[in-house]
């Protein structure tokens, strides 16, 4: 039955490649420690089951959000044997867990961006052009990771000055870019098909012509902003951050913000505005008389 429903998540739910492990990983968790790594029957698991479970996950130091991941990714198998399978209860859903405190992205300060993608760069060297063209575009655009993997180069357009991705559950949304940006890219491409003898599927490659893999992606991020900048991450999700940022800090509207991110929810966008109200706030405390004095 996991099997068939991590299907439904690929095919039906277009799920991410990412989540479907995690499912996976947490669903055959929970049958190696209810049935000894067999599907146990899911309609005789009991809510103490459950609660029997996570006592065991924390006594093996497992953090309060990975045992509520673990314990959302039973509750979606349930919801979806009662929809496809008639199961009748769920008790998933009856376990309450404790709420995380919110984490505010880590994001990077302009003037550190500036300093990154001003940097000079060999444009005879393939994987350095390439290098800096991505970072550039992360920033510029706030596309996923996944979203650069994934985009292939018919998708970027330099004339209209916009590129197309595949976001999550496979929605497609059209993100615009600047000038330089476009500079950037013409610049890329010209090296690269030189190289190759031919214009690849995807956008970002390797020197063989193979696309890149989410590990040489976050190599290539962390090694252009190590050293430049002092966020406490150096991710291509911190450059995504960063872009959110900088848009709202800067007077985008937040509802523009949330389409160019792809998020479903603007709840999800908002994290962003308490980024710039932190902001504002550390300026404050920093510079106003008022706020400088100690005690009382």
């Amino acid at each position: 039955m996991i099997d068939e429903f991590l299907k439904y998540l690929e095919c039906e739910a277009g799920m991410s490649a990412h989540t479907l492990r995690a499912y996976g990983s947490d669903l055959r968790m929970w049958c190696d420690f209810a049935a000894r790594g067999e599907q146990p029957d899911l309609a005789s698991v009991t809510l103490d089951d459950l609660r029997a479970w996570v006592m065991h996950m924390a006594a093996g130091g497992a953090s309060a959000r990975t045992l509520r991941r673990r314990i959302q990714s039973l509750r979606a198998l349930y919801a979806w044997a009662m929809r496809r399978k008639g199961l009748r209860v769920n008790p998933a859903a009856e376990l309450t867990l404790a709420r995380l405190p919110q984490a505010l992205p880590s994001f990077i300060r302009p003037d550190e961006t500036a300093a990154v993608l001003d940097t000079d760069v060999d444009g005879s060297d393939f994987e350095a052009v390439r290098n800096h063209t991505i970072v550039l575009l992360l920033y510029a655009t706030g596309m996923r990771a996944s979203e650069l993997i994934g985009m292939r180069d018919a998708d970027v357009d330099t004339v209209r000055r916009e590129l197309k991705v595949l976001g999550k559950r496979n929605k497609e949304r059209i993100i615009p870019f600047a000038t330089e940006v476009r500079q950037h890219i013409e610049s890329y491409r010209a090296l690269r098909d030189r190289l190759l003898g031919y214009t690849p599927e995807f956008f970002a490659v390797r020197p063989s012509g193979a696309p890149l893999y989410y590990g040489l992606l976050n190599r290539i991020v962390h090694a252009a902003l190590d050293g430049s900048v002092h966020a406490a991450r150096r991710s291509p999700h911190v450059l995504r951050h960063s872009f959110a940022t900088d848009m709202l800090n800067n007077g985008a509207d937040i509802n523009a913000v949330q389409k160019l991110l792809g998020h479903a929810s603007l709840a999800t966008t908002q994290v962003y505005t308490h980024l710039s109200y932190r902001d504002l706030q550390n300026n404050y405390e920093f510079a106003h008389p008022r706020a400088q004095r100690k005690g009382g």
